[in-house]
């Protein structure tokens, strides 16, 4: 018998989460976060569930974050070259995964798992299943977990990062920024690693006292974060009248801020990306997780209102 054809939008499955006054959508495609509200109040920058994620807006960067220069790596005595998917810089940027389906494996009302098989390809010729679980609580926000495990015969090289741009309904250039992060990475004009990180101190990428982030252009990762009592490096972006938190754990020892320059609304949303390992890694091997056959590796990061 033919199953009927059905139609929706090009970014699959809607994955509808609430718990008190938080919502959220998760898409099939990429298992993005297309939404985030709190008492209706958004708390990223939303996109149509007719439209892809733009500027990687709440994308999952996997089996690396951020660029790696020509595309090219070298790993387990041989030399891997990716497709290049950013062309303005020559560069393969945030992984593999933004835009493939991923499969619901859990549903519940305030919580979706989506799981997503990522087999060898001509660049990347390792396995891995990764799995994400999108959890909302009334008391904590937004709770993400994703996990990449081995399923190959190789030991493979990984790292993750994600994308999302937090917002407070106002211009960024109004808002103030706190990060507590002792160094920033400096990169040079195709936003690649320059040099070692640098100490902030003195630099318009010290944000550790909240600055008014005004007119920074800022496109770096951070590091040297300071934790709370829970492991957990927090930035807070906060407006006149509300703030926004995104806390990362500390599988997570650099986060990216990106002011949103070429973003779709510029400088609307502040990007907060949380990342397991700086910019071109596996060139670098700095931060890279070295996944043998069997493991796993798993991080946590969160969105939550701040009052």
């Amino acid at each position: 018998m033919t199953e009927p054809i059905t139609t929706g939008p090009i970014t699959g499955e809607q994955h509808a989460l609430i718990a008190g006054p938080y919502q959220a959508v998760v898409t099939e495609a990429g298992a993005t976060l297309r939404e985030l509200t709190h008492g209706g109040a958004p708390l990223v920058l939303a996109h149509g569930a007719g439209e892809n994620a733009p500027a990687a807006s709440g994308q999952l960067l996997a089996p690396w974050p951020n660029r790696l220069d020509h595309g090219r790596y070298d790993h387990g005595g041989a030399t891997h070259r990716l497709d290049i998917s950013d062309p303005d810089t020559d560069c393969a940027i945030h992984g593999l995964v933004r835009w493939v389906p991923w499969r619901a494996v859990l549903r519940e009302p305030d919580r979706v798992r989506l799981a997503h098989r990522l087999l060898g390809s001509a660049g990347y010729p390792f396995r891995l299943d990764l799995d994400v679980e999108y959890a909302l609580s009334e008391e904590a926000g937004l709770t993400v977990r994703l996990t990449a495990s081995n399923r190959g015969d190789v030991t493979a090289p990984y790292g993750h990062g994600a994308h999302p741009y937090l917002t407070v309904g106002e211009p960024v250039d109004a808002c103030t920024v706190t990060l507590l992060a002792d160094r920033y990475q400096p990169v040079g004009p195709r936003k690649l690693p320059s040099g070692p990180p640098l100490d902030v101190t003195g630099t318009d990428r010290d944000l550790r006292t909240g600055p008014l982030l005004g007119d920074r252009q800022i496109d770096n990762c951070f590091t040297d974060l300071a934790r709370d009592g829970d492991g957990r490096s927090v930035v807070t972006l906060a407006g006149a009248g509300r703030a926004v938190a995104l806390w990362s754990d500390e599988a997570h020892p650099w986060t990216q801020i990106y002011t949103g320059e070429e973003a779709r609304e510029p400088r609307a949303g502040l990007a907060v990306e949380p990342m397991t390992c700086p910019p071109n890694a596996f060139a670098s091997g700095e931060g890279v997780i070295e996944l043998a056959p069997g493991d796993a590796f798993t991080g946590s990061w969160g969105i939550q209102a701040v009052f």
